[in-house]
């Protein structure tokens, strides 16, 4: 065991610690000194052991509380435990008078056994309990934090909450595996690449990530002429990864037991949940939500204007302040510092704001909600017409709009696939982005709508219903799976497109079908607010890649029909819904 006190002899923090405690920028400082115990060896589920750090704070003789007075914070990372850990949570919330327990995932940071992507970090939690009763510092009150996967362990702890565990803080994190790589119907390539790249190489140093990382990003572009490229390439090298993204099927045995949503039905734990506008579990974090409060549980919402990396960044004083008050007011009885509503989100999109870069400089205003949505009213339809019109129910159009031929065509090639932009993605270029140069894209269609008189807000689940059919290069019906990407952009007096919001659904081709297929495409949530002036914008086209892998496979009788190009139409009754 190793002690390292972030005080150097003449009192001033140590320079390790204060470069770490630098990096968590406008978190205020609490008001104790920090030690650390490293290198524990603490024993998981089966015995292995599990390598963990321990920070606390060093109470003095003016200290309000004694060293058995302070809660303990527990933090399950497959990450490593060092950066970003200690500077994001083991010295600021040790500062603020808890102790801190971080802890690598078997498998990770030199923790014993192999790494699973979910079928270990249940037992291995409440064996870290287990661990922390046998302390002379644990006081029996337990809260949890985390990010990303980190929110996957909490929850899987809170399958079977252990007595001692009074609140969580789940900050964009996930609770399905499975809904993570395959909602949609398709392969959610690119980010499931760069999780598994993570998982599988930033526990190792910084050194060993990065050149991972490096070979992902040339590898990724030209990934679509793989026959299947979620099985090769940098897939291929992590067998459990390689595995996650071939079972598709979310009732194959495979899955059995890797959704933890089960435990937002528990009305024991409070807990907190921490979301971003463009992260990419929005949609999870919201689901996450909709099951607290049905099961009765105290839970608060945040919804910032980020995306995954930027909440850990320019969204982390938001952030760390909104954890900080829930731990305080769970595990100290000290509720001062909860905001009155349960529900705070980010109304984005005034105006103001710059629009091509990261969703934090998107303008807009915070809001605080009783609920989220706020309604449960019924969505208004905006319908597509010919000449890439949108416009709203009942809007008369110029004759012939409503005529039956498609309101508009595109054709999809699996050789030069139609590009993701921005967007909830892990990788550098997510969040709103300038869509312009997409939307020239001969693949690409949109429907605008009329300049807006005054301000349009929508808040809650948007969606796509679009009235399809597809055709090979001859005209014959298509016969193999196609995909419909949507998404709703926000497009002001000079031009820019930006992206708010989207989504993708594959559609399974069904033989002898007469007339067009309704592919429902949901498009995610929002909280935008379209100036007066701007026009609300749907782009439509048939796929996002490398963020999506495209369809595989194709009919045995015919297998050059996998990556044949595939001519898709858009018919009259198709329509954009929005929760105005």
């Amino acid at each position: 065991m190793i002690v390292t006190e972030w005080v150097a002899p003449d009192g001033r923090p140590a320079r390790a610690a204060r470069w770490m405690r630098a990096m968590a920028r406008k978190v205020p400082r609490g008001p104790y000194r920090v030690g650390c115990e490293t290198g524990l060896s603490v024993p998981g589920g089966d015995g292995e052991p599990l390598v963990t750090d321990h920070y606390f704070p060093r109470a003095g003789d003016a200290s309000p509380h004694r060293p058995g007075e302070f809660p303990t914070v527990l933090v399950r990372s497959p990450y490593g435990r060092g950066v970003p850990w200690a500077p994001l949570y083991g010295i600021p919330l040790a500062e603020h008078g808890f102790h801190v327990v971080v802890q690598s995932c078997r498998g990770t940071g030199r923790s014993g056994g192999a790494f699973h992507l979910w079928r270990n970090e249940a037992a291995d939690g409440r064996a870290a309990v287990a661990w922390l009763r046998r302390q002379p510092w644990f006081n029996g009150a337990l809260g949890t934090i985390g990010v990303s996967y980190l929110g996957y362990t909490q929850w899987a702890l809170a399958l079977d909450p252990p007595p001692e565990l009074r609140a969580m803080v789940v900050q964009v994190g996930l609770h399905d595996p499975h809904a993570y790589f395959h909602t949609g119907g398709a392969v959610h390539l690119e980010n499931a690449l760069v999780s598994g790249v993570g998982m599988a190489h930033q526990h190792r140093g910084w050194g060993p990530f990065l050149r991972a990382a490096l070979r992902l990003r040339r590898w990724l572009p030209r990934a679509h002429r793989e026959p299947v490229p979620y099985t090769s390439g940098p897939a291929a090298e992590l067998s459990w990864l390689a595995e996650s993204l071939e079972r598709t099927d979310g009732n194959d045995p495979y899955w059995r037991g890797a959704s933890a949503a089960a435990a937002a039905e528990h009305p024991a734990v409070p807990t907190c949940l921490i979301a971003g506008w463009q992260d990419v579990f929005l949609d999870q974090n919201l689901a996450q939500y909709r099951r607290l409060r049905r099961a009765g549980r105290e839970t608060a919402l945040l919804v910032g204007p980020w995306t995954h990396h930027s909440a850990l960044q320019q969204g982390w004083p938001e952030v760390f302040a909104e954890s900080l008050a829930w731990l305080r007011a769970h595990l100290y009885g000290e509720r001062a510092g909860l905001r009155p509503t349960p529900v705070r989100v980010h109304v984005g999109g005034d105006g103001t704001g710059g629009g091509t870069g990261d969703a934090g400089a998107a303008g807009g205003a915070w809001r605080d909600l009783v609920e989220w949505p706020p309604s449960e009213g019924a969505a208004e339809p905006w319908y597509l017409h010919h000449g890439g019109r949108l416009a709203r129910q009942g809007t008369p159009g110029p004759a012939g709009s409503a005529g039956t031929g498609p309101v508009g065509e595109f054709r999809h090639d699996p050789a030069d696939p139609t590009p993701s932009l921005g967007g909830p993605v892990l990788s550098r270029g997510a969040g709103r982005r300038d869509n312009r140069a997409l939307e020239a894209r001969p693949d690409v269609l949109t429907f605008t709508g009329p300049a807006l008189t005054e301000p349009l807000e929508v808040l809650g689940p948007v969606a796509a219903r679009i009235r399809v059919t597809a055709a090979g290069v001859d005209g014959a019906p298509a016969r193999r799976p196609f995909d419909v990407f949507a998404r709703l952009c926000d497009v002001d007096g000079r031009g820019r497109s930006v992206n708010v919001c989207d989504g993708l659904v594959r559609v399974t081709v069904q033989g002898g079908a007469a007339g067009p297929l309704e592919a429902v495409v949901p498009m995610s949530a929002a909280a935008h607010r379209f100036a007066a002036g701007h026009r609300v914008r749907l782009q439509v086209s048939g796929g996002a890649f490398p963020r999506y892998a495209p369809p595989a496979g194709g009919p045995d009788d015919d297998p050059a029909a996998a990556t044949a190009p595939v001519r898709v139409a858009l018919h009259p009754g198709s329509a954009l819904e929005l929760p105005t």
